[in-house]
């Protein structure tokens, strides 16, 4: 099965419950998971397997974005992207349709990963936390979709 580095970017903790739950829904599924509260590019390029799957969950944070703990992470994804064609990888976005930066870290590191070079593992998922009274039931929906993807 997949081995799946799960990066976190989380300012309130709703992205971090939806992260530990999908976690917990690939393994359900046998896939091998490691969550990242405080990702570095560079270690997880030095750690990364052959076939990685990244999978990025991140909530937006004041005017659009990424979440501090993410921001590094950021950071050294657009002055050194990967470039390398082997990574494959998936977006969940959290944020607040009210606003017009509605998901944009999300779309951001998708954007990122994208000009990298690395493959996109379906669409990218993006929860309005408003509409959902749990938004791990709106990552429920997209996974049963998404991990069949994965082989």
């Amino acid at each position: 099965m997949a081995h799946i580095d799960i990066i976190i970017g989380s300012t309130l903790g709703a992205a971090e419950y939806v992260a530990e739950h999908l976690a917990q829904q690939l393994q359900a599924n046998h896939h091998d998971t490691i969550l990242h509260y405080q990702a570095n590019l560079d270690t997880l390029k030095a750690k990364q397997q052959p076939n990685a799957i990244w999978l990025v969950v991140s909530s937006t944070h004041g005017a659009g974005q990424v979440p501090d703990n993410l921001q590094p992470f950021a950071e050294q994804l657009a002055k050194q992207p990967p470039q390398q064609t082997t990574l494959r990888y998936a977006v969940v976005a959290l944020g607040d349709r009210n606003y017009d930066t509605f998901c944009a870290s999300g779309r951001l590191l998708d954007q990122l990963l994208e000009q990298s070079g690395a493959q996109k593992i379906g669409e990218r998922l993006e929860i309005d936390v408003t509409a959902h009274d749990i938004p791990e039931d709106a990552a429920d929906e997209w996974f049963a979709k998404w991990h069949t993807l994965l082989n």
